[in-house]
């Protein structure tokens, strides 16, 4: 082979490589987050990534290798990289996480890759990148540490030819061409980018070609041209993905190459002129391999420095540049998904923050209803209340505040929207103030009191019909008769709570099949008496179970009068109600867990020894609760087929009466409790 001449100035000097600079943008972490939180969860396996460089930089610029939220797909005419994530559970396992063993393995991987010939018909093979992290997801703090493979001469690389601008050794003919074969290049090979490849120039005339080309492309062994997709602005130095070239071509031709020229291929687009004279050319002298290619994996480098110059991780702290209202909605569902991760992994999350809840009742249940929903993540809330906040009313009922008591006070729903929206932003509340007509509390006063009781019966029932779960929460027993007809007749779930002194009840009403059953019909809940016995205590299907009326031997009526003021008022020990209003939301999620619904079999006190029905324990039809004595019991009971509030009769004249925009029968029925009793004798 000919003698090169030798730079004076460059006798002795060594080629330096700039190393990448990691720039994670905070969109990799947003998306890291989700994969934790929906699908790596406890495994620290290593995960493949896709990061990116570019050869376009201006001058002063880093040579950055990127990661964005993306990940997976690089942008047009930047050079993908691929790269191995290793996420760890604890800040302690990232600490301690041996880094010499997992670079060792990349660079072996490089390595193996060389000797195989892999690397010849893949040269993204020889660039690789592996980063380690720990995702705080309650401070939203990341913590990184990025290693970029490469393997090492131990004595280095001289440099025979000091770098010079591309204008410096092509003429403009040249140049042209040199763009016109890298661009049809990129179209042959099907990318944006090619991260190595050869070339060879004579004349005007420039040809570039694939490396796995090498014997066909290079004859002549005297001039051997390399090109690198080259992501350095140093006008000195070139990038860190010509390394690991040099190491494949001292390996495979080190015996037979001693001089190799290296052109640093730059792309630039400024103001919309490409330009790549400020590529660079230099030439190398190859080293003798010290390894043969069946030999271990060489000396490798490749952790990168922090931004203090040493050797250790990085941190990057995301909570205070997030969108506030993204950051809030991540944090309320991360303890909902980290029940998926060992403890209930079959849970359905999507199910229930997709439900639509009506809470009837702004008061001491309907405020611990609602921040309990908002805790299970449900979005939908509405609450229907016509009261007014009092001055008893912000100790018990956590959404109000002693100013919304002044002036009057302010409504109770539209108020608990107000907090609502002010706890999490995510919320979609609504309030409506309107007044239930009730059983006992006549309002034939006037033409315009019997108009607005008919507004707000065709309200209820519009809204009924727009949610998916109906929960009474009501002061009153009447209050919650007409919601019970009508959520009956649109078939919706209700989940209904009560409150003695130190008592309670939670219960689901029963689930009507869509279809109306025939007389004898075994799934008709007036042929009860047909049911084996045993079947009256447990086993009872969720289409069969009683509602809140179904055991009352009297019509619902007026029960505020003639009461003291401690009998008007709900008397009950402070703790009862938020007791109440969890199990109330818990047995809405039960049911919504189980793969029939509402039509659940009925779980009693006896089936607490069982395998449970869903992922989330017992699906019971009531739970009554004894604070005095610190006790829970399971009851069930059959629905009555003359009940005054889900009977098929009741339900038959709600649903023609609303059908027909009248809602006449309905509204005589509220009229007076006695009229309730006359739905007993309609059949």
């Amino acid at each position: 082979m000919a003698s090169v001449p030798v730079d004076k100035d460059s006798a002795d000097q060594k080629l330096q490589f700039a190393p990448f600079s990691s720039a994670l943008e905070a969109g990799f972490w947003h998306q890291l987050t989700q994969k934790k939180l929906n699908d790596y969860r406890l495994d620290e396996s290593p995960k493949n990534i896709k990061g990116y460089y570019y050869n376009g930089d201006p001058v002063g610029l880093p040579t950055r290798l990127t990661l964005e939220f993306s990940a997976f797909e690089a942008p047009a005419r930047c050079c993908p990289v691929t790269g191995t994530l290793y996420n760890t559970n604890t800040l302690e396992a990232f600490k301690t996480s041996d880094k010499k063993a997992l670079l060792e393995q990349q660079a072996t991987e490089i390595w193996d890759s060389i000797k195989s010939g892999d690397a010849l018909k893949d040269p993204s093979l020889l660039c690789k990148f592996l980063l380690l992290t720990y995702a705080d997801l309650k401070k939203y703090h990341f913590y990184y540490w990025f290693c970029f493979p490469a393997l090492c001469f131990s004595e280095g690389i001289k440099i025979l030819k000091e770098p010079a601008t591309l204008d410096q050794v092509f003429s403009s003919k040249q140049t042209s061409a040199l763009q016109a074969a890298y661009d049809s290049l990129c179209g042959e090979t099907g990318t944006s980018a090619v991260p190595y490849f050869l070339i060879k120039y004579t004349g005007d005339t420039v040809q570039v070609a694939q490396l796995r080309d090498w014997d066909s492309f290079n004859t002549d062994l005297n001039k051997v041209t390399v090109g690198v997709y080259d992501p350095c602005t140093l006008p000195q130095h070139p990038g860190w993905p010509l390394r690991n070239l040099l190491f494949l071509l001292a390996s495979k031709w080190g015996s037979q190459l001693d001089v190799v020229e290296v052109m640093c291929f730059r792309d630039r687009t400024l103001q919309g002129s490409r330009n790549i004279q400020h590529s660079i050319v230099f030439q190398v002298k190859l080293p003798i391999p010290e390894q043969s290619l069946n030999a271990a994996c060489p000396k490798n480098v490749g952790w990168e420095k922090n931004p203090k110059g040493a050797m250790g991780p990085r941190m990057v702290n995301l909570s205070e540049c997030m969108d506030p209202k993204r950051l809030a909605e991540s944090s309320v569902d991360l303890n909902l998904k980290l029940m998926r991760w060992r403890l209930v992994p079959s849970l359905n999350l999507d199910k229930v923050t997709s439900t639509k809840c009506l809470l009837l009742g702004a008061g001491t249940l309907g405020c611990n209803v609602a921040r309990t929903l908002m805790g299970w993540g449900v979005r939908h809330i509405t609450f229907v209340d016509n009261s007014k906040i009092s001055y008893s009313n912000p100790v018990r009922q956590p959404l109000y505040e002693f100013e919304d008591c002044l002036g009057g006070g302010k409504s109770k729903a539209l108020a608990a929207v107000d907090r609502l929206g002010k706890i999490f932003p995510g919320v979609n509340a609504e309030g409506h103030v309107m007044s239930i007509p009730m059983p006992g509390h006549p309002v034939n006063f006037s033409e315009a009191t019997m108009s607005q009781a008919r507004q707000d019966v065709e309200h209820l029932e519009k809204l009924i019909s727009e949610h998916d779960v109906v929960f009474l929460l009501m002061d009153t027993r009447e209050s919650r008769w007409l919601p019970t007809v009508i959520a009956a007749s649109n078939r919706k779930l209700v989940v209904n709570s009560a409150l003695g002194f130190d008592t309670f009840v939670v219960m689901r009403h029963g689930l009507k099949k869509p279809k109306p059953c025939g007389p004898g019909d075994s799934s008709d809940p007036s042929s009860s008496s047909s049911l084996p016995a045993a079947s009256l205590f447990s086993n009872i299907p969720g289409h069969r179970l009683g509602c809140y009326f179904c055991n009352d031997v009297v019509a619902p009526g007026d029960s505020t009068r003639d009461r003291t003021l401690d009998q008007q008022c709900t008397v009950s020990r402070p703790g009862l109600a938020m007791i109440a209003g969890a199990l109330a939301v818990e047995l809405m999620v039960s049911i919504l867990q189980h793969t029939e619904g509402g039509y659940a079999v009925a779980s009693s006190s006896d089936d607490r020894m069982n395998e449970p029905p869903t992922s989330l324990g017992l699906v019971p039809h009531q739970i009554r609760g004894f604070l005095s004595r610190f006790d829970n019991v399971l009851p069930a009971s059959l629905a009555f087929d003359k009940c005054t509030a889900c009977s098929q009769i009741v339900s038959t004249v709600g649903i023609v009466g609303i059908a027909n925009g009248t809602v006449s029968q309905m509204l005589e029925a509220v009229l007076l409790a006695a009229t309730l009793n006359c739905f007993q004798v309609l059949q």
